[in-house]
């Protein structure tokens, strides 16, 4: 296999060497080039000999001598330089098979592409990994690969993913472990299914690979899933029954090892009515994309960015922030703390129901716009609606319905700050006037 070249950087030493747009990259160094990690990994090196096939079929070796880790500069006609790998599952959990129909294409692809694991962090299941990647991945020692277990016992993960390869699929987990690949883990947890002695066992069996981290979230359940597998949400006795489990072997792992390794979502502690914890519980926050530490970050970082501050009431406005019903309670008191400098600035903290999905869904991340301008329409918003940028896709543009913040603005009438979710970034936003 090849890959076709679209474009050089004419300040690129490939460009020097006279590789050109149409030009066919077959091998660097002699390991050939199937797509983005072959390139990346071997581009890397300071004296590099290119097996180039031009536009006319003639093949052609070029050497290079460069800076090591210096791009060679050329472009693909995308970025991972072959097609994104789909999911092969049909997990009984799956958000997308929950989706109302009518949404953007882009959002009903499942991908399932170890690739997008290591360059953005995607969660793989590992379960279309060919041989030739799984010993690619070892014989590269890339890491850290993020791979979503959800469980280790080969029986109940077929079931749970509804592919009959997904048991065996843990064996290259095995392999990457023994490689000494830094592993983290995500437990999507389902009541009655993969808790209980399940996750204990799970727990059990991914302290023996020595992964890096393991994050257990609660099963999302919206108001679509006519024809799926009937699963139950999470209520406060479940979800302190598996919060149990987590700090039992999270509190062991801390004596064992000296950190936790495993944490459980925000969720399971608003669930289960208890305390979220101290920074110091999140050993620097190593789950975040999984919802761990959330709360606990925002709140060291709302009060961190009011340490410098001077105290003022001369600043008397009004400002709105809006968020899921699941961290209401928790961002209005984080939110409080910033009157003990700014007496004066009022602060609405409205909590949207996410009937687009359904009226179960209650995280921030998921709030659409037209929940939002349905809520809000006949609110006191003051100068600014304030919103976290978790609520829109990665452009910062429209939320998952496909309103954009300018429909926002225009049909509540007032202007819209998308805060980069950090506290230093809302505090900056509440008490600025503009």
């Amino acid at each position: 296999m090849a890959v076709t070249i679209k474009d050089v950087d004419k300040s690129s030493c490939a460009f020097k060497k006279g590789i050109t747009s149409g030009d066919v990259l077959i091998s660097i160094n002699g390991n050939e080039i199937v797509d983005v990690l072959d390139y990346r990994f071997y581009q890397v090196n300071k004296k590099l000999e290119l097996v180039i096939k031009d536009k006319k079929g003639k093949t052609k070796k070029v050497k290079i001598k460069k800076q090591e880790y210096q791009e060679l500069g050329l472009e693909f006609e995308t970025y991972l330089m072959d097609k994104e790998h789909s999911c092969r599952n049909k997990c009984i959990f799956c958000f997308i098979d929950q989706l109302p129909k009518g949404m953007r294409d882009t959002l009903y692809f499942k991908d399932d592409d170890s690739r997008l694991s290591f360059l953005f962090g995607n969660y793989i299941t590992l379960t279309n990994l060919t041989e030739h990647e799984i010993s690619r991945i070892i014989k590269m020692h890339i890491s850290p690969i993020n791979v979503s277990v959800h469980t280790t016992n080969p029986e109940l993960r077929c079931k749970m993913m509804n592919n009959r390869f997904a048991g065996k699929s843990l064996d290259a987990l095995r392999r990457f472990a023994e490689a000494g690949l830094s592993i983290n883990c995500q437990i999507v947890s389902c009541p009655g299914i993969n808790d209980g002695e399940e996750l204990k066992r799970t727990l059990r069996d991914l302290e023996e690979m020595n992964v890096e981290c393991v994050a257990v979230v609660p099963v999302g359940l919206t108001g679509y899933r006519e024809g799926l597998y009937p699963l139950v949400p999470y209520n406060q006795q479940t979800a302190s029954e598996t919060l149990d489990i987590i700090e039992e072997f999270g509190n062991s792992f801390k004596e064992k090892y000296g950190r936790r390794i495993v944490y459980a979502a925000d969720e399971f502690f608003i669930k289960a009515g208890r305390d979220i914890p101290s920074p110091e519980y999140y050993e620097g926050y190593p789950a975040l994309e999984n919802g761990v530490g959330l709360i606990s970050l925002l709140r060291e970082e709302v009060e961190f960015a009011l340490e410098d501050r001077e105290y003022d009431d001369t600043l008397n406005h009004t400002v709105s922030v809006a968020c899921g019903e699941c961290t209401h309670s928790h961002l209005e008191n984080i939110l409080k703390t910033i009157n003990t400098k700014y007496p004066n600035i009022e602060i609405n903290v409205y909590k949207i129901k996410n009937n687009f999905f359904g009226g179960q869904i209650d995280v921030t991340g998921l709030v659409t716009g037209q929940d939002l301008i349905a809520q809000l329409k006949d609110k006191d918003l003051g100068s600014k609606l304030i919103i976290p940028s978790c609520m829109l896709r990665f452009e910062g543009d429209i939320f998952l319905d496909d309103v954009s913040v300018e429909d926002v603005e225009k049909e509540l009438n007032i202007k819209v700050k998308v805060s980069d979710n950090s506290g230093e970034m809302l505090v900056s936003e509440i008490t600025d006037k503009d």
